[in-house]
């Protein structure tokens, strides 16, 4: 029961961020999504290739056993010059895929023992370091547009989060 909690907040986590990356990216220019920061931030272009590079190593090679070679180091600094439309296009396709490799996992995946990027881990313990990997960098792209365009994409614009916590029984 508690591995199927993990997938479906997994689930719901990633399609969130899928969806946030989205708008953020309309309000970018082609030239504005590869501009780098400065010399130690990159640019909102390299985020994405990183966190394609992660998902596709971490979800589809690691806990799907899909074939995938990374080359980390080029999502940092490679500019392949890919529009707005290209570049999401295949960040929201490694999510969809991400997507339906954790929808069926089987019970045992997330207890089972896995070597990914060189660390020994349970499949429960990769899912929710790249979950938390994925927040993080989303989390970054959003501050970074909201803080160069000004702009409001109302995220939570439909749920009131005044509402006081309570429990369930």
């Amino acid at each position: 029961m508690l591995e199927e909690e993990l997938k479906s907040t997994a689930l719901h986590v990633m399609q969130q961020s899928r969806k946030q990356v989205g708008k953020c990216l309309t309000a970018l220019t082609e030239e504005e999504l590869w501009k780098d920061f400065n010399r130690h931030l990159v640019s909102i272009g390299n985020l994405l290739l990183h966190l394609i590079g992660n998902l596709s190593q971490h979800v589809l090679s690691g806990l799907g056993g899909i074939a995938y070679t990374r080359r980390r180091s080029l999502e940092f600094s490679d500019k392949p010059g890919l529009s707005k439309d290209e570049l999401y296009g295949r960040f929201a396709t490694v999510v969809d895929r991400a997507v339906q490799v954790i929808a069926h996992l089987q019970p045992g995946d997330l207890t089972r023992r896995y070597v990914i990027q060189g660390h020994e881990c349970s499949g429960a313990e990769d899912l929710i370091i790249v979950l938390e990997h994925l927040s993080y960098h989303t989390g970054q792209i959003v501050f970074a547009v909201k803080y160069f365009k000004d702009v409001d994409f109302g995220f939570y614009a439909d749920v009131d989060l005044e509402q006081p916590n309570a429990p369930l029984r």
